[in-house]
């Protein structure tokens, strides 16, 4: 083995590139580094055995590539780097933040303790079994309407509401006070209506006029 064929080696061992093509079925991409653009290389990934993670690599992306004994024909994409192109999301010293193509971003800052999730279209969580969520206060907003499919919803203690409307009946028990207001059934106010056919002794009033 000559000098330089050497050096050839040791220089490849470690290089800086950027990806130029990606192919997510085949789980390989092309990076171009100097004036060389590699074969089809994998990626390396956070977890790939029975607890597996995915997040390809993009054109324009700048890596890191190994090749094993310094032969390109070996060589994969060990990490990424941030570039002029691609600058940092965050400058937080202890965040875990992740910012996607769409805008959308996942981040944990623990110096508020605060999980934010912003720039998303739609989220779904399916639980085969239960789903707990504790706190001192929760605030879900709509702008058009929640949705509960299901036959039963419980609240173990007050519910305030501005207004309610109740479309199939059933059942009221305990003690209800009431102020501020009229209840009307069936055309009845209950608090003003009036009754014909009064008369002293033990016969009955007519129904509400």
């Amino acid at each position: 083995m000559t000098l330089n064929e050497l050096e050839r080696l040791i220089s490849n061992l470690l290089r800086v590139g950027v990806v130029e093509e990606v192919d997510t079925e085949k789980m390989v991409c092309r990076v171009r580094t100097g004036d060389i653009l590699t074969d089809w290389i994998r990626w390396g990934a956070d977890r790939a055995g029975a607890g597996r993670s995915w997040w390809a690599p993009v054109a324009g992306e700048q890596v890191i590539i190994g090749a094993v004994n310094g032969e390109l024909t070996t060589a994969f994409v060990l990490c990424s780097l941030y570039s002029d192109a691609n600058g940092a999301p965050s400058h937080s010293a202890q965040a875990m933040h992740k910012t996607f193509s769409d805008g959308a971003v996942i981040e944990y800052e623990p110096e508020t303790g605060e999980l934010t999730v912003t720039g998303i279209q739609k989220a779904t969580v399916n639980a085969a079994q239960k789903i707990d969520a504790t706190a001192q206060e929760v605030t879900v907003t709509a702008s058009t309407q929640i949705n509960f499919n299901t036959p039963k919803v419980v609240c173990s203690d007050n519910l305030t509401c501005a207004t309610l409307n109740v479309e199939k009946g059933g059942e009221m028990t305990g003690n209800f006070t009431h102020t501020r207001g009229s209840i009307n059934s069936n055309g009845v106010t209950l608090h003003t209506h009036k009754h014909s056919g009064v008369e002293r002794g033990n016969s009955n009033t007519d129904t509400p006029v």
